[in-house]
């Protein structure tokens, strides 16, 4: 038995578990969590090595699931709504396949159940590493750091929510050395036994995360899948475009 995650729990009502994305921490799916907790209890955690949840050398969906398991039933959440974003909509996919009776439904943000095969993440990998190394004194400092590898400011803003401090300089919440180790576990994916959990995937219209080739592995996975598309928006959907988002999520959840 490992230690708990970390989580926020809020609101009252039937239970939406909200699961963050690789870098990211349980605020990153705030907007999401700040409209749900009006009429349920939103649960929000951060995965292992992320956020203020535990490190560890080992990272990979079994185990996350498994994580995340051992929560609800610390919890005593015995059904939930479960909501995942990218790594997240893995680890949320994994959960129905272990404990199928304890997810009720599934969303999956700009996910699917495959193995990726292209590096993408290699110039933010990068980025992180000479923020260790050089044990910047601020947070502008960071960002300058992080501009010589990331090209994208928001990718840049959104890497400094899980910046800490730590005796005299900058450092991560996350564990860059396990993710660089199990990049390839993260990308990766074991196809699972074909789920009845009934799911919904919403895919970025301009992400290439979720596509038509990807249909006949949704298919044989999720025997109830359905998919909505949100114009226009890329990977970070809920952040480009939350209202849509919430209005898909919530036409199938209700």
């Amino acid at each position: 038995m490992s230690a708990l995650l970390n989580y926020k729990l809020e609101g009252e009502g039937h239970t939406v578990v909200l699961i963050h994305g690789l870098f990211g921490n349980l605020d990153n799916l705030g907007l999401l969590a700040r409209d749900l907790k009006t009429d349920h209890q939103v649960l929000s955690i951060d995965l292992r090595n992320h956020g203020q949840s535990f490190h560890s050398d080992e990272h990979d969906y079994a185990l996350m699931a498994e994580d995340v398991k051992q929560l609800l039933e610390a919890l005593n959440i015995e059904k939930a709504i479960v909501i995942g974003h990218s790594m997240g909509g893995k680890v949320a996919m994994k959960l129905a396949d272990i404990d199928p009776m304890r997810v009720e439904k599934l969303v999956v943000l700009d996910m699917s159940p495959v193995k990726y095969t292209k590096r993408k993440h290699d110039a933010v990998i990068a980025g992180l590493d000479s923020v260790l190394e050089n044990k910047p004194a601020s947070r502008s400092e960071v960002m300058d750091l992080l501009a010589q590898h990331i090209v994208e400011d928001g990718v840049r803003q959104f890497l400094g929510k899980s910046l800490t401090k730590t005796d005299d300089h900058m450092t991560w919440r996350f564990n860059v050395p396990s993710i660089k180790e199990n990049y390839w576990n993260i990308i990766g994916w074991e196809p699972i036994e074909p789920s009845d959990v009934p799911t919904l995937f919403i895919k970025g219209g301009n992400s290439d995360y979720l596509t038509s080739e990807h249909q006949p592995q949704i298919q044989a996975q999720f025997k109830q899948a359905k998919a909505h598309v949100i114009a226009n928006t890329g990977h970070w959907l809920h952040a480009e475009k939350p209202a849509e988002v919430l209005r898909a999520i919530r036409k199938f959840i209700d």
